[in-house]
């Protein structure tokens, strides 16, 4: 009966916090989407495109207001959000007969009709279509969405960089002598004095380097160490400011093996299995440590360069999650998520127990951030429908406008983007199938990050 008052708490509590972290993605996702068609937007309207209507989601808006010529709403399937201007394409020339029957020409005759009948609606004057501007504007009306994705990523890094710090190894504590076995927790007449305390490692020492390694995670610094008993390891640590190169020399020390689960590993006839490793008598850790703002542009464009690698190895990496979904193989920590799987993460943080709320704000900051980096990488993918198709659309249109001029030939005026209806269909039902997959995948078998 006692049991009942004190475990209830802590459930509904956890229900309560994974809750609170998965509305505060949804707003942090709204957020993201919002201001990547707000830039589409302004530049649209400045450059005095029409836009009809401006949408967080897809699907009926179940909640909407006008104001002047365009409609802003909000729509239950926050997988996006679009901006639809008048003449995204350029329409079929009036009185031009179709003389081609196929499957191809059908798409094209398709979207070219599509973009008559929104002119049409909007009065049948397209001098404010969105073709009808020049290349540079148009792309500066579709760079507009994806860079605010870029700024808000970088602020976001710089938050964490400036604000919280990045995560750095550190030598967190020091013994003064070398413990011969795993058995023995304090120092005895007769123990030898610890690499540690010989080489001057303090506790706070920030690791700069081990090895020749820069940057090197807590696994590669016990790693290098272990495996370099009797060998003069160089460590370069900032303490107080300043750089300081010291030697190691680890001592060779029995100690204790572990299995995958945490307990000890015993031999065949019971005993605990051991092994000789090498020792320095240093405990490492990782803590935040502060950077100058001079590190969030290295860094962001770190996690740009991780989002690209990400989109040009999807295929492969879309087999894997096919296999976790629907087989037993097990889903990687890199695999790619969607925003459900990213929206779990979050809340799975947020529930956790014994974490510091430091550190719960510090790596959702840092999931919303990669999220942010990721799309504006996605929506620069020179494919229609997204935002990159349009550009090249339009970079390949002023090439092709600047080259009739140098050979004296009459401006061939907007390019037909119509004619890539067929492949933009293919991507969108890809991209559909993607997200499909993720979506499924994330539910039923999640990635663990946190594992």
């Amino acid at each position: 009966m006692a049991s009942v008052p004190y475990s209830l708490p802590v459930t509904v509590g956890t229900v309560l916090l994974f809750i609170l972290g998965v509305v505060v993605f949804i707003i942090g996702l709204l957020v993201s989407i919002g201001l990547h068609e707000l830039g589409h937007l302004a530049f649209a309207k400045l450059f005095n495109v029409k836009v009809t209507q401006y949408s967080l989601g897809f699907g009926k808006a179940v909640w909407s207001f006008r104001r002047g010529e365009t409609e802003y709403g909000i729509r239950p399937i926050l997988l996006g959000g679009y901006i639809s201007m008048v003449g995204m394409l350029k329409p079929r020339a009036s009185g031009r007969e179709i003389t081609n029957t196929g499957m191809y020409s059908a798409f094209v005759q398709d979207a070219r009709a599509a973009s008559a009948e929104q002119i049409a609606e909007s009065g049948g004057d397209d001098s404010r279509a969105f073709y009808r501007l020049t290349p540079w504007k148009r792309i500066i009306v579709m760079v507009a969405g994806p860079a605010m994705n870029l700024v808000i990523g970088v602020l976001l890094f710089g938050v964490l960089l400036v604000g919280f710090g990045a995560p750095t190894t550190t030598f967190t504590s020091s013994v003064d002598c070398v413990l011969p076995t795993s058995a023995r927790t304090t120092c005895a007449d007769g123990d030898a004095v610890s690499p540690a305390k010989e080489a001057g490692l303090r506790s706070g020492d920030v690791v700069l380097s081990v090895g020749g390694v820069r940057n090197p995670t807590i696994t590669q610094v016990s790693d290098t160490f272990q495996r370099s008993a009797g060998k003069a390891v160089p460590v370069v640590v900032e303490r107080d400011g300043a750089e300081r190169t010291l030697r190691v020399t680890p001592a060779l020390a029995t100690r204790d093996v572990y299995t995958a689960d945490g307990t000890v590993a015993k031999n065949s006839d019971g005993t605990t299995k051991t092994q000789r490793v090498g020792v320095v008598g240093v405990s490492i850790g990782q803590t935040l440590v502060r950077q100058s703002p001079a590190a969030v542009l290295p860094a962001t464009g770190a996690q740009i360069g991780a989002s690209a690698h990400l989109i040009i190895d999807l295929p492969q990496r879309l087999v894997a999650v096919w296999n976790a979904a629907f087989g037993s193989q097990a889903r990687s920590q890199d695999s790619p998520v969607s925003v459900v799987g990213v929206g779990r993460a979050i809340g799975t943080v947020s529930s956790m127990s014994g974490v510091p709320v430091v550190d719960k704000v510090y790596t959702i900051l840092g999931l919303l951030a990669s999220l942010n980096i990721g799309l504006f990488v996605l929506n620069m993918v020179p494919l229609l429908p997204l935002d990159g198709g349009h550009i090249a659309g339009a970079l390949w249109e002023a090439v092709k406008r600047r080259t009739f001029r140098l050979f004296g030939k009459a401006d061939p005026g907007p390019i037909d983007l119509a004619k890539t209806m067929p492949l933009t269909m293919v991507v969108v039902v890809l991209l559909a199938g993607m997200s499909a997959l993720l979506i499924y995948a994330d539910i039923v078998r999640p990635v663990n990050l946190f594992g």
